[in-house]
Formats: C-alpha cells, structure tokens, sequence
C-alpha cells in the first residue's frame, strides 16, 4: 500500500472509531457474540460443528496475490528471477536482509506472498513454483515518464545480490491522462525509437503504450494514461500488465528447447521408418538381434527426451492459456492505428505455443510408434518361436509314437518270457512225478497247456494295462477339475 493511501486509512479508521463509539454497547454485545463462537483447537464452535482442518487455509488461497491499491501517479518496477539451483529459501533469506536494513516486519516462515510498505516505496514479494517476483511501488508526482524507476530506490548492492536469473523485467508509469494525447514522436522518445504497440483498456478508462522490447537498462516499458480508474482499477490493470509480461516470458521459455530438439525428433524419426522397413526382410535370428536392438536404443532416447522435457512443455501451455486470459480481461480496443497487444501476443507468441505443442505431440507420436514396431517385432519373433515349438512337438510326437511301438513290441516279448518261465516251471514240476510212482507224459502235457498260458499270461497283462489307465484317468480328470476351480 501507498504512502498516500495509507494516510487515506488512517482518516477513515478515526473516523469509524468514532462512529463506534457511539454505539458501544451494540458494539460489546456484538463482540460478546462472536468471540463466545471462536473455532478452538479442536475444530469445534459454539454450534457444535466439527470443521475440516484444512477449511480456513482452503480460504486464504482465495485470497492470496490480492492486487495493489493505488493512486495514480504512481511509478512500479517489477520482475521475475528464477530460482535455479539456488532454491526459494535462498530467495527468501535475501529478502530478510532487505526488512532488516529498513527496520520493518520480515515475512514469517513458509510464506509465498509478502507485501510491506518500506515508507517511501511498497514492496511486494510473490513466490511461485519456478520463479519469484519483485515489485516496487512508489508515488510520485506528475514528471517525464521513465525519467527515473522505482528500483532505483532501493539499496543497489542488495539489488545486485538478487539470486537467480531474471526471466522478465518490467517499468509501468501510471500517470494522469492529459487533455491532449501524446504525439507519436513524443511518444517514441519515451521509449528510445522503439515500434510502438497502444490501446484503449477497459472500457475506454486508460490508455496504455509499450514495445515488448527491452530498453537500455534491461526493463521492458508500459506507460498508462489513467482517464477514468479508481484505486482499486487501477490495481487490477497494473496487475494484469506484470502478470502478463511474467507469463509471457515463462510461457517462451519452452521455445528453445523445441527448436533444439526438432533436429534429434527428426532423426529418431528416419531411423524409426527405417527399423519398419527392415522388420519386413528379416533373415534369421541375427537380423531381428540388430533391429530390437535399434528398437531399443530409439526408445531409450525418447523417453529421455520425454522424462528431461515434458514439465516445460507443459508449463508452456498452463502459462499461455495465463497469458490469453489476462489479454482477454483487458478488454482492449484499437487505437491510433496501433497494433493492440492481442493483436501482436497473438502473432507472436501463439506460434511459439503452437511449436512446443507440435513437439512434445511429436515426442508422444514417436514413442507410441516405437512401442508399435517392437509389438511387430515381437509378434514375429512369436510366431518363429510358434514354428519351432510345432516342430518340436511333431518331434516329440514321432518319439512318443515310435516308443509306443517299442513299448508293445516288449509287451508282447514279456508275454512270451512270462509263458517260457511258466512251461518250464510246469515241465520241472512233472519232471519230479516218477519220484512218486507216477509216469506222466509231460512233453505233451507242456504242449497242450502252452496256448492256454499263453492266453492266461496276456489277459492278466491286458487287465492290469487296463487298471493302470483308469488310475490315470482319474488323475487327469481331478487335477482339471482343480485347475477349473482355481481359474473360477
């Protein structure tokens, strides 16, 4: 806040103390009221109700970055530096330095808005994810625009000490508009010959000019001819106007490295359409070695270039789509035959964003492709490992069938055997007959029994073969059964 509208407070708190007094008692019963409602620790009221922790912060993001009030004339330098390797506590231990030299309440823990009146000049420190933002206000009389900055007001040694880069620098002169408006030539002079951009802004209230180019002290320029603006307009212009050379700057950013990774996007590009066309004339297991090993190396590198570059680009975008909403709330209007500054953002700064996006869609467009390519390999890699299992289990099958056949040929062998063994244990036994008076003919008797062992020794064979299987069988069939009941 100004000086002067400091002062201006001040009048008014007298004057509403005043009036308060007059109405203590209303007044102490109000206060009874409300202090007898005050949210505890706890979270629980007077009413009983259990508020969410989070409720009051969830407010006050509604109301930080508030925008300044002021009265014109008034001279603002602003700009962003970001923060780098050097980090934002970095950033906030050097504004600390600053409160200490002036004497002045420093900023508490943790916070990312701080706004302090230093007496003859305002300052507003505002943190952000990248950068943070510098702005000094100071009121002065009617004088040559740009004749002097407001920067130039504080110590020049901690303004030299500033860590980071600075992304966007930025002086407004906000004056009285004159009965006359300014000649161009006049105008030019203000900002050292360089092409002009102007417009009417909102609803015909001011009148504004700049060239989106630095001067020769680094800053960029706007001057604004407050016809019509209260305090509070003219805040929110002013913080339109530092908003939109900030968002600006940072939305741009992204441009290098678009154009620098065109050349490498481009040749991914041609050895990807290669790699394809080489998938088709495949020879042999070596050929499709070398292409997934190709396949690999693409995808490496674009999803390095995705991971190293995608925040940008993205930021990019949030930080356009900023920078046409603060276009679009100045409702500018043309004026002098002046391009506006829609008209040149849009001419200039539209094609930037059109490039990062065209990029990073390119990067996306590459890396979908290579999971293509390697899905076609793969599949053909499937299919040579299809062949070859069809092969062998065709082996395998000729093997099962010719062991079968050896299996029969054995059994019916083992037939044979098992007959031999008991004709001759049948002829032994007759042979022990004349040891007990009896003569039998037990050549004949081996003879005529031998088809019936033969018979006896195979059904026997046949049955156990028989239960054998059905054991089998049912193995088989309980171990579907639970190899269903596990997939259900």
């Amino acid at each position: 806040m100004t000086v002067v509208e400091d002062l201006e407070i001040q009048d008014n708190l007298s004057t509403s103390s005043s009036n308060l007094a007059s109405n203590s008692d209303t007044s102490s019963q109000v206060n009874e009221f409300v202090n007898s409602e005050v949210v505890t620790d706890s979270g629980i009221t007077g009413f009983g109700l259990n508020w969410h922790p989070e409720r009051n912060q969830l407010y006050d993001e509604l109301h930080t970055r508030p925008f300044p009030v002021i009265k014109t004339p008034v001279r603002v330098s602003h700009f962003a530096c970001l923060y780098g390797s050097a980090g934002k506590q970095v950033a906030y231990q050097h504004l600390l330095e600053l409160c200490a030299r002036y004497g002045v309440n420093p900023p508490a823990d943790s916070v990312n808005c701080y706004y302090q009146n230093f007496g003859a000049f305002e300052v507003r420190w505002e943190a952000h994810t990248e950068f943070c933002t510098y702005t000094v206000l100071r009121s002065v009389k009617a004088g040559v625009p740009f004749e002097q900055s407001a920067l130039s007001t504080l110590p020049s040694d901690w303004v030299a000490n500033i860590p980071g880069q600075v992304i966007a620098a930025i002086h407004v002169e906000m004056q009285e508009a004159p009965e006359a408006v300014p000649s161009l030539d006049e105008l030019h002079d203000y900002f050292e010959g360089h092409r002009l951009i102007g417009c009417v802004v909102d609803a015909n209230q001011a009148r504004l000019w700049t060239a989106f180019r630095p001067h020769s002290d680094g800053f960029g320029r706007v001057l604004v001819h407050n016809r019509s603006l209260n305090s509070c307009q003219s805040g929110r212009l002013l913080r339109r106007l530092l908003e939109l050379e900030t968002y600006r700057s940072m939305a741009l950013l992204g441009l290098p490295q678009a154009r620098s990774l065109s050349p490498e996007l481009t040749e991914l590009e041609q050895n990807l359409a290669e790699v394809t066309q080489e998938i088709s004339d495949i020879q042999g297991v070596e050929d499709e070695k070398r292409l997934l090993g190709k396949l690999s190396n693409i995808s490496a590198r674009i999803e390095l270039m995705i991971t190293n570059h995608s925040y940008r680009f993205s930021a990019t975008n949030a930080y356009y789509e900023l920078v046409m909403s603060r276009l679009k709330e100045l409702r500018e209007e043309e004026v002098s035959g002046l391009l506006t500054m829609t008209e040149f953002l849009s001419r200039r700064v539209t094609p930037a964003f059109r490039t990062c996006q065209a990029t990073s869609a390119r990067m996306d467009t590459i890396s979908r492709r290579v999971d293509r390519a390697s899905e076609l390999l793969r599949t053909r890699i499937d299919m040579v490992i299809e062949q070859q299992n069809q092969y062998l289990l065709k082996s395998m099958d000729r093997r099962s069938k010719l062991q079968l056949y050896m299996q029969q040929t054995v059994e019916g062998l083992s037939v044979a055997a098992i007959s031999y063994y008991l004709l001759a244990l049948l002829d032994l036994m007759l042979g022990s007959s004349h040891l007990v008076s009896v003569n039998l003919d037990h050549k004949m008797i081996i003879g005529t029994a031998a088809p019936f062992v033969l018979l006896l020794v195979w059904f026997a064979q046949k049955r156990l073969k028989k239960k054998v299987n059905a054991v089998n069988q049912q193995m088989k069939e309980k171990q579907r059964v639970t190899e269903q009941q596990r997939l259900e």
